[in-house]
């Protein structure tokens, strides 16, 4: 064989060993992100079925496919460009933006708490009657992808966080990899949970063993107080993520003393409570954060709305 071919064949197979190497350091650090923004997706997953409850079988799917579309579209044509040009040129400005987003995230969870103690509606809801279906549809379908919007930012910053010391090319194919795999994941499972009832009525119309449909007849019953959990967990979510991330982020700007006293309350659950010190620590730093999410959010939805009524024009007399 030529010396010159041999040698080719030498650097490819360096090249190959190489891109292989690379390739597995991707999908270890991409592991590692998904892991760190576990908490997060489980909020996502969460908060998307009370956008699509109560809407007619055959629109759910669809819905569901709607928003995962604008799912990606947040995180890789919004969030990823954005997140790689922050952290290289303006990494100061990350915490900054993200209190923004989390203190959204808890107008909107204050919000519906108000709507669901008696308050004033804002927009239309299903229990209203409503007369134009697509453009309402389309109302729950921009909600949920401006929800989602937060969530993805947050998802997207806590992955960055784990390889930021990585090369801006490495950075962007995790953050690609991990934005891809969770938005499938998150709405494949929504897309269960929503169709959960109906995959309950097909057993039970056409299973033939007794088994299958008593199972059916288990979705059938369960899944109405599951969607109406989640509702609830929902809610929770947009609060104690949202109150996260502001305890958080005021932490990373040099104001303490909200960050200090929930990890102390925190700690001081973990050791009290032996082997549920992991667990019903993690919840009491939630409920803490989903506090302030809920305080910080009434200010805003009562200084937001507030305004509204000062500012809008009084009807026209006739």
């Amino acid at each position: 064989m030529p010396t010159g071919l041999v040698a080719l064949l030498d650097d490819i197979s360096v090249i190959a060993k190489a891109a292989a190497a690379s390739i597995d350091d991707v999908g270890m650090a991409a592991a590692k992100a998904g892991t760190k923004a576990a908490g997060v997706v489980i909020d996502d997953a969460a908060v998307t079925p009370t956008y699509v409850t109560q809407f007619t079988p055959d629109r759910e799917l669809p819905i569901i496919w709607k928003i995962a579309k604008g799912s990606l579209f947040n995180k890789l044509v919004l969030l990823l460009p954005g997140a790689l040009l922050i952290s290289q040129f303006l990494p100061w400005a990350m915490t900054p933006l993200l209190m923004i987003g989390g203190l959204f995230l808890c107008y909107e969870g204050a919000e519906k708490i108000m709507e669901k103690l008696g308050g004033e509606e804002h927009g239309q809801t299903l229990d209203d009657p409503i007369s134009d279906i697509a453009a309402f549809e389309q109302e729950r379908v921009s909600g949920a992808v401006r929800t989602d919007l937060i969530l993805s930012a947050e998802i997207m910053a806590i992955a960055l966080a784990e390889i930021a010391d990585s090369p801006i090319l490495e950075r962007g194919v995790v953050l690609a990899l991990v934005g891809v795999v969770i938005t499938v994941l998150v709405y494949g499972a929504v897309a269960l949970i929503v169709k959960m009832d109906d995959i309950g009525l097909h057993m039970v119309e056409n299973r033939r063993t007794k088994a299958a449909r008593a199972v059916g007849r288990g979705l059938l019953l369960a899944m109405p107080k599951v969607l109406a959990v989640l509702s609830v967990v929902g809610t929770a979510a947009m609060l104690w993520v949202g109150g996260g991330i502001i305890v958080h982020g005021l932490h990373e700007l040099g104001v303490h003393a909200p960050s200090d006293a929930a990890h102390a309350v925190q700690h001081a659950v973990e050791q009290a409570t032996g082997p549920l010190g992991a667990v019903l620590g993690w919840l009491t730093y939630a409920v803490a954060s989903a506090v302030v999410g809920l305080a910080l959010g009434w200010l805003v939805a009562v200084s937001f709305h507030g305004g509204q009524k000062l500012f809008r024009r009084p009807a026209p007399s006739t």
